[in-house]
């Protein structure tokens, strides 16, 4: 945990704070309930101080304490600094989870049970490319298989999937999986 703390930590102190919203989220946001949301491994609060805009009450968890230094200091916005190795997401408490760039296979049943009902996950992160192209800094263990987002949250009414090659803010071409789901 140290060693994640201090690695993202140097990371956050080099970087700005991004400040563009997550394309899927501004798109699908309007299909959860304004209520409690849940930032997953939430950075510098891009996505956190949308949706407390929006009206929703945030959790935003993330090992960093530089990058939740970085976010904004609302009344509606509940800092977590966690290690999502072992922080565990309250069962029936969320109106909406966003997970953006970031996998970690141990909480996915977690969100499914974090969500109320009529809750809302939309969740988007990188897909192992099979050869055709790799990031090369990046742990394949972080990497979606394919199909592997959508049969995990099948279990949910799906609004959206996809799979597809775009191109991240170093220019190099990705392959990312994006879903929107609803518990029913």
């Amino acid at each position: 945990m140290l060693e994640d703390k201090k690695r993202w930590n140097e990371k956050y102190s080099q970087k700005e704070a991004q400040e563009n919203v997550s394309l899927i989220l501004e798109e699908y946001v309007s299909h959860a309930n304004v209520g409690i949301a849940l930032d997953v491994a939430c950075g510098t609060g891009r996505n956190t101080n949308f949706l407390a805009q929006k009206g929703f009450e945030v959790d935003a968890v993330d090992i960093s304490n530089v990058a939740l230094d970085k976010i904004a200091k609302r009344p509606t916005i509940n800092k977590i600094e966690a290690d999502l190795d072992k922080y565990n997401i309250t069962p029936n408490k969320y109106d909406l989870i966003v997970n953006v760039n970031y996998l970690n296979r141990r909480i996915v049943s977690q969100m499914k049970d974090g969500l109320k009902k009529g809750g809302v996950i939309i969740f988007e992160t990188y897909l192992l490319a099979h050869g055709d192209f790799k990031i090369p800094t990046m742990n394949l263990d972080y990497l979606l298989r394919k199909n592997e987002l959508l049969h995990s949250f099948i279990a949910l009414d799906v609004i959206y999937y996809e799979e597809r090659i775009d191109v991240n803010p170093n220019g190099e071409r990705v392959k990312i999986a994006s879903i929107v789901a609803k518990k029913s």
